[in-house]
């Protein structure tokens, strides 16, 4: 039985699809640059989901979204003086290409907002029809107050959220709590038609009318950042079931935590913080990062360090090497090497709420349990191939990084030693020499409790 927080609700719930195929949708980017590893932690989370949704026999169709049109999209576009459409085919190929390199598996349909505009405008029509939305001077805004419910998801009180973000009452709404499902033209801005004049869809409307159109009006998942629970979600949901009268739009909300800094700032572009995905594939392999991330349960804040990376890179050389055993080094004699009861804690983890800590943790024990029995002349074929299938359900590829510095793995550890042997005997000129050959090669090594730890840099 899977088990997975809902933010609506706050409890865990046995989850249990509405109809014969999960049905997905979860937030996608806003192209207007590259990926940063926080949206590779949204983007890894969310294909585990749907990977070990696959692994427990359910047919699932994620769809995942681009904005692609949008207040900082324009604004960039204007800044560098080239086309919006321009700026956004650019980036959503390098979204695609970041993805690709993480190993996180497309979605069945990735919308952009631009390519649904008929659906947008039809989805506001609906609501302008049913006096839940009102046009106003080219726009169009949804009333929040016919929603009694609003704030569900957030847990905010409507005069309480104005008070807090001390709204101005902008020309045009009956309230200020109101908000943009279409802006009419300004200057200099790409516009579309429509029933109300020429403008553009608000980012909320976006989601709402592309889930009905991809997935229908009721899913069974939608996911995204915990940044996006208001008022992003928090709208979509007074839309999406104002438009439609089906409740809940989403039987399940789910959202990731969001990276930290160092300091304990949330990473974000605007704080000018942010790891670049490509970046940090020249330093370290996709296994790495997804190791790092899923080494924290989905609903915490990782912190985000190199040196935590490069750890994970070192643990993954394990797996790896588990993995390139023969498929069969017994001699045809030996007990095979019992693999079920780590599968069995594998799956139970992940049935808890996709708790990926508890789940790597009885790999890295299978693992451990696979050298104890080629060492014994036990048959660890079985044993090999879980380890195979288990990761892959967490997206690992098990491929050895490429050599950026010219020295392999097998050599470092063997100048490790010879360091080490020269240590012992108090040769420190010795020492030091192979020190600085590895620091040369881009090899960083810290010595603890008698042992040394290395990572490329």
């Amino acid at each position: 039985m899977i088990q997975l927080y809902n933010s609506l609700t706050r409890t865990k719930e046995e989850f249990v699809p509405i109809g014969d195929e999960v049905k997905m949708y979860v937030c996608g980017v806003t192209v207007y640059d590259d990926s940063h590893l926080g949206h590779a932690l949204s983007s890894i989370v969310f294909d585990v989901l749907h990977r070990y949704l696959e692994y427990r026999g359910y047919r699932v169709r994620q769809v995942k979204n681009f904005t692609d049109v949008d207040d900082k999209i324009i604004n960039r576009a204007n800044a560098l003086g080239v086309p919006v459409e321009e700026l956004t085919d650019k980036y959503v190929e390098s979204f695609f290409e970041s993805s690709d390199g993480l190993n996180v598996r497309r979605a069945e349909v990735h919308p952009r907002a631009t390519e649904d505009m008929a659906e947008i405008i039809g989805l506001i029509q609906r609501l302008v029809d049913g006096g839940s939305a009102y046009s106003s001077n080219g726009s169009v805004y949804f009333r929040v107050r016919s929603d009694p419910a609003y704030g569900k998801l957030s847990g905010q009180n409507i005069d309480q959220m104005l008070e807090a973000t001390r709204h101005e009452m902008e020309s045009g709404k009956e309230d200020s709590a109101d908000f943009a499902m279409w802006k009419a033209a300004k200057p200099d801005e790409p516009s579309w038609g429509s029933p109300w004049g020429v403008g553009r869809p608000g980012w909320h409307i976006e989601c709402s009318a592309m889930a009905f159109k991809h997935l229908g009006e009721q899913i069974d998942i939608h996911g995204g950042g915990m940044d996006l629970i208001f008022p992003h979600h928090e709208n979509e949901i007074a839309q999406s079931e104002a438009a439609s009268g089906a409740v809940p739009f989403a039987r399940f909300w789910m959202h990731n935590g969001m990276l930290r800094i160092a300091d304990g700032q949330e990473m974000s572009k605007s704080l000018g913080n942010a790891f670049n995905v490509k970046s940090a594939l020249e330093e370290f392999s996709s296994d790495a990062i997804r190791l790092w991330i899923l080494q924290s349960h989905y609903r915490t804040n990782p912190l985000l360090e190199r040196e935590l990376i490069a750890a994970a890179e070192r643990s993954m050389r394990r797996i790896r090497m588990v993995a390139e055993i023969e498929s069969d080094t017994s001699d045809g004699t030996g007990e095979p090497v019992e693999f079920r009861e780590f599968e069995e804690r594998f799956t139970a983890a992940m049935d808890d709420d996709l708790n990926t800590p508890q789940a790597i943790a009885a790999i890295f024990d299978l693992v451990r349990e696979i050298f104890k029995g080629r060492d014994a002349g036990l048959d660890v074929s079985g044993a090999v191939e879980s380890i195979r299938e288990l990761t892959g359900v967490l997206g690992f590829t098990l491929q050895n990084p490429p050599d950026r510095s010219g020295i392999s793995d097998d050599d470092v550890e063997e100048l490790i030693q010879k360091r080490k042997e020269a240590r012992d005997n108090k040769r420190w000129d010795d020492a030091d020499a192979v020190r600085d050959q590895l620091i040369e090669a881009g090899i960083s090594i810290a010595d603890a409790d008698g042992k040394t730890s290395w990572w490329r840099d």
